[in-house]
């Protein structure tokens, strides 16, 4: 299994296990929804602000796995392990929404 970065996928393992990630438009959608944001925009803004809980990450790592065609339940995500714990659950979203998003640009004055 290789990641597509062009197409925003990544991959990651979890129990041990290989998966490929990505968020789609559908999978953006979901959180769109998931997260009562109007728009992409808006779900940028909440995700850019570096401050994420554990039911956060388990959504974004969700919707990125079904978005990437693997059947998974938020449920099951939540019983899921990464060898560094809750810091590698936190640095795998934040590689998928680079990956989804682009990296951050510095804003220039004018």
């Amino acid at each position: 299994m290789s990641a597509n970065r062009h197409r925003g996928e990544i991959e990651a393992r979890f129990d041990g296990k290989p998966y490929r990630l990505c968020l789609t438009l559908g999978a953006l959608a979901e959180l769109e929804d998931a997260f009562a944001a109007e728009d992409l925009g808006a779900l940028v803004a909440r995700f850019g602000g570096g401050r994420l809980s554990a039911s956060d990450i388990i959504r974004i790592l969700a919707a990125g796995l079904r978005g990437a065609g693997n059947e998974v339940s938020d449920d099951e995500v939540r019983q899921m392990r990464y060898d560094d714990g809750a810091a590698g659950f936190a640095r795998v979203v934040a590689d998928l929404l680079t990956a989804t998003f682009g990296a951050a640009r510095p804003t220039q004055d004018p």
